[in-house]
């Protein structure tokens, strides 16, 4: 660390202090609350959540005003945190199926039960600046669709689950490991990369998933459902002897359906990929989605081409961006010794090419 250098912690301890400042930024303007980046910056906590492994949009939106908008620095203080709370249980699995949707949509069927929800969404936007923002207009409320959504809306791979043209859940009969209290280990079974992929750095992950669609994986992909809703999370209390809801969070599912031509151990049919992630991400979720359909290259039989998203040692240990930032930069921490070794390395390296050729020197 700097305090190595003379007069190091007094230097840190300014550096902290100007840091807080330029936090604060132009005081005659009102000081960012929490509640307004929680409600105003909703994507963002969602991704600090859902990054940081805790879903908790208070603790995201104070991580973010704290880390002045650095979304990775930001999950770097969640995952800290994180690690100090202790443990009570284990909630059930969610039921997504049971999701109270505000967003479900489908590329693969157009006609399916519980409809087409459009909900909160870019994609129909003209991606122009709208001044009236700046303005801070009144924004007018959205209509509420007066019809009550059915209590359950199935999942549209189950329509083609019917007809056997797609391969069956894969379902583990293990507890999954843990990836926040364990290592992780290659190779990992898809419980466990789906773990990884639900928390791995967003830009990283829609790298890889492109990188399928521009061929790098043989991997043509629709959407058969992504849908954006809450859950009820419940717990089972054994002094009770039945499960209690506990409170609900926020999820993004996405299913796709991919073509399969089949292998020497599979039938021509179609595959799935699957993304899970915590508040509205829908980018992250495609692409977790398309990630986890390349890595299951080797279970479903077919050729390894040399992708970098089938390659479950690349895609794992370089997908989580807090290992990532810690290794990159700690480069800038002071590495003096080392870098005097190197220097006289490099001065006795030239001096022996220069012995050994005293015409290039004298051509210098």
């Amino acid at each position: 660390m700097y305090v190595a250098v003379k007069g190091g912690e007094r230097a840190i301890e300014n550096a902290h202090a100007w840091l807080a400042e330029e936090r604060r930024g132009d005081r005659d303007i009102a000081e960012l609350s929490i509640a307004q980046i929680r409600e105003q910056l909703k994507l963002a906590v969602d991704r600090v959540m859902a990054e940081g492994s805790l879903y908790d949009p208070d603790l995201a939106a104070l991580a973010i005003k704290q880390a002045r908008g650095d979304l990775i620095e930001a999950i770097f203080l969640i995952r800290a945190y994180r690690t100090t709370l202790p443990r009570f249980g284990a909630s059930r699995p969610v039921s997504t199926g049971a999701m109270a949707c505000d967003r479900r949509i489908s590329a693969t069927f157009k006609d399916l039960p519980g409809g087409q929800v459009l909900g909160p969404t870019f994609d129909y936007t003209h991606r122009l600046l709208d001044f009236k923002l700046a303005a801070d207009g009144e924004v007018p409320e959205a209509p509420r669709a007066a019809k009550a959504q059915p209590a359950e809306m199935p999942h549209v791979t189950g329509f083609l689950n019917r007809e056997g043209l797609i391969e069956e859940a894969p379902a583990e009969d293990t507890t999954p490991p843990d990836l926040t209290r364990e290592p992780l280990e290659i190779p990992a079974g898809r419980a466990l990369r789906l773990q990884a992929l639900a928390r791995a750095d967003e830009g990283f992950t829609l790298g890889l998933a492109y990188s399928t669609q521009r061929g790098y994986a043989r991997n043509h992909a629709f959407v058969g459902e992504l849908r954006i809703g809450t859950v009820a999370v419940e717990m089972d209390i054994p002094e009770l002897g039945f499960a209690i809801e506990i409170g609900e969070l926020t999820l993004t599912e996405c299913e796709t359906v991919n073509q399969f031509k089949g292998s020497k151990t599979e039938p021509p049919q179609f595959t799935r990929g699957y993304g899970l992630v915590f508040g509205q991400s829908e980018r992250k979720a495609i692409s977790m989605a398309l990630v986890d359909r390349a890595l299951r290259w080797e279970e479903l039989g077919e050729d390894f081409i040399g992708a970098p998203a089938q390659d479950a040692e690349f895609v794992l240990y370089h997908a989580d961006n807090i290992q990532a930032t810690g290794f990159l930069e700690h480069i800038k921490l002071p590495h003096y010794v080392d870098f005097q070794a190197e220097l006289e390395l490099v001065r006795k390296m030239r001096s022996e090419v220069t012995d050994a050729n005293p015409a290039r020197e004298a051509a210098e």
